[in-house]
């Protein structure tokens, strides 16, 4: 079967389908998947449902390559981090899927490239090497065709400038950026946008104090002129995003599902309630689509998900939002 079938998929029956594909193509071709579900006695022909399915932890990124046997990455993707962090890392054997999964998650939620003009203000990922939103936000910006569209490092005056031109022309504009940057913005700029909206990617990678998603919200609605704030969820280890449009809502592309792991048993799961983050990601074909994250959220009966914390002992991650 196609890895690109999953952008096909039309309802929950073909997603649990492609998913129990997923599972025994990974548990053959994956050895450390392999020998993760092995390790708890995964009974692979009894697996009927998604939750049946082992979710490996995140961490494990950390020790050593996941990739399908047989394949070779075309990338190796990092997450953010200081000097002498031990970095996870996600070694991509397929690009051409990686951009499938965002481009097309990206159009569905924000309409097509060419109308837009995006500006990005994210320094700390531009500083590191082999980030995987960079390369996302990267091509998307050369999707756009517009020779406004582009990356700003530490020169806010040019893009507040940039902004306020491109207001005056009505043109409708995405301003992305890391939560401490949009911050570090709105404290010496003040804006009235109304071609623009703003999407943050969260994280404060020790700039700034870590804050609840409505404080920091407010505050750069506020700077900005702005009745709501977007949101990316997204992570280094994963090959598909999720998008909230202002109320803290995410909502997955159908190639995507959230599960919430009871947090006190990680093979049990809760409805209803916080739980942790289990992502099935169906684009991350020859990687690990069963991940179970450090995040803490709850699932609404639509599928979609809030972020309400981390767990205490999880790393503060470069792309997660907050702590409560």
């Amino acid at each position: 079967m196609s890895a690109s079938h999953i952008f096909n998929i039309k309802d929950q029956e073909e997603f649990f389908d492609l998913a129990l594909y997923t599972f025994l193509f990974q548990y053959e071709n994956v050895p450390l998947y392999r020998n993760f579900c092995d390790a708890l006695g995964t009974d692979v022909k009894a697996v009927s449902k998604l939750t049946d399915i082992p979710f490996l932890p995140i961490e494990f990124f950390k020790r050593e390559p996941i990739i399908a046997s047989g394949k070779q990455e075309e990338i190796i993707f990092y997450s953010s981090g200081t000097t002498g962090t031990n970095r996870s890392k996600h070694y991509v054997a397929d690009l051409n899927l990686y951009s499938q999964s965002f481009l097309k998650a990206f159009e569905m939620n924000f309409g097509d490239l060419k109308d837009l003009t995006i500006l990005a203000l994210l320094p700390s990922y531009l500083e590191q090497k082999g980030s995987s939103l960079i390369y996302m936000v990267d091509t998307l910006i050369n999707k756009t065709a517009n020779p406004h569209s582009g990356f700003y490092l530490h020169n806010t005056d040019e893009l507040r400038e940039t902004l306020l031109d491109l207001e005056e022309k009505g043109q409708q504009t995405l301003l992305i950026g890391v939560s401490y940057a949009l911050l570090d913005l709105v404290e010496n700029h003040r804006f009235e946008l109304k071609n623009t909206f703003v999407m943050e990617t969260g994280g404060m990678k020790g700039r700034r104090k870590e804050m609840i998603r409505e404080e920091l919200h407010h505050i750069l609605k506020m700077g900005f002129g702005v009745s709501r704030i977007y949101s990316e969820y997204g992570m280094t280890e994963l090959l598909s995003q999720a998008y909230s449009k202002g109320d803290g809502l995410f909502s997955c592309p159908p190639w995507m599902k959230i599960l919430t792991r009871d947090p006190e048993d990680a093979l049990s799961y809760v409805d209803n309630k916080t739980g942790g983050i289990n992502v099935i990601d169906l684009a991350n074909r020859y990687s690990c689509s069963f991940i179970a994250t450090q995040d803490l959220g709850k699932l609404d009966a639509q599928g979609n998900f809030e972020i309400l914390g981390r767990f205490d002992t999880s790393d503060i991650r470069g792309c997660n939002l907050m702590v409560i």
